[in-house]
């Protein structure tokens, strides 16, 4: 059986060395590379090609999120999660639209570390638990103040569908092949599915399933 191979990326020797010694616990992973800061996870990840990168986001050099970003331009197919003190939506919204498929919380990284690596490595997202909560109750004090009201019971069930599967990480044509309909179909829910719930991108389309707990 060919193992996960996964490159850890934090400034700090101690943490490196931990999440190594988590994931170097399980028969299916193995660290293949390690890196002190953002610059050294890029040009790691060039020529290790790893499957995961797991990037502290405040790295001295380059920090987390623009090595993200310039990782996922290499087309290596390496997927990569966070890693991160801040729950708050400011900062996984950035993580997202880098490009970032999951995003953990330090103090919770060793239980949540080996799920986060097996949900991303087949391109799904995964969230820490108490980033999930936060985000949903931060959307919930959003609405309260604006005196609004969340817009999902507008959706059809077909645009229900087409949401979860591309929050899930699918592209247009995987969605069209699961539900047994055309790519333009499918473009044609998520245009309106998007208008309706005001989402702007494919980051706030992940976001927000994170809300309404769609996905992990």
């Amino acid at each position: 059986m060919s193992r996960i191979r996964v490159l850890v990326a934090d400034d700090h020797t101690f943490v490196r060395k931990g999440l190594r010694a988590v994931i170097e616990t399980e028969p299916d992973m193995t660290v293949i590379a390690e890196a002190r800061n953002g610059r050294e996870a890029v040009e790691t990840c060039a020529h290790s090609k790893p499957q995961v990168a797991v990037l502290d986001i405040a790295m001295p050099e380059l920090n987390g999120i623009d090595a993200a970003a310039q990782i996922l331009k290499l087309e290596t197919n390496t997927q990569v999660i966070m890693l991160s003190m801040h729950s708050d939506e400011a900062y996984v919204m950035r993580a997202l639209s880098a490009g970032a498929k999951g995003y953990l919380l330090k103090d919770s990284a060793e239980q949540d570390l080996l799920n986060a690596i097996r949900h991303v490595v087949e391109g799904k997202p995964y969230f820490s638990p108490k980033v999930t909560a936060t985000l949903l109750e931060d959307y919930v004090r959003y609405l309260r103040q604006r005196g609004l009201q969340d817009s999902y019971e507008l959706l059809t069930d077909r645009e229900r569908e087409v949401l979860q599967l591309i929050a899930e990480g699918r592209a247009n044509k995987e969605v069209a092949t699961a539900l047994d309909i055309g790519v333009t179909t499918v473009e044609k829910h998520r245009t309106n599915l998007m208008q309706k719930l005001n989402l702007h991108s494919s980051a706030d389309i992940v976001l927000y399933a994170v809300r309404k707990k769609l996905i992990t």
